[in-house]
């Protein structure tokens, strides 16, 4: 159960992070664009982690 916790945390994370440089007018298939995807999935697995830890899943 935690790994899709942390599967869907990864993908909501980098879509959001993926997404960030759209914002101020940039691509979504730009090189800052792939970079916040990864800074996304990291946080989005790091805080889907500590999620599945205080739900009791780990």
């Amino acid at each position: 159960m935690n790994k899709f916790i942390i599967g869907i945390g990864m993908f909501i994370g980098s879509t959001i992070g993926s997404y960030i440089p759209v914002l101020w007018g940039g691509s979504l298939l730009s090189f800052t664009s792939i970079f916040f995807s990864v800074i996304g999935g990291i946080a989005g697995i790091l805080l889907a982690y500590r999620v599945s830890k205080y739900l009791g899943f780990i």
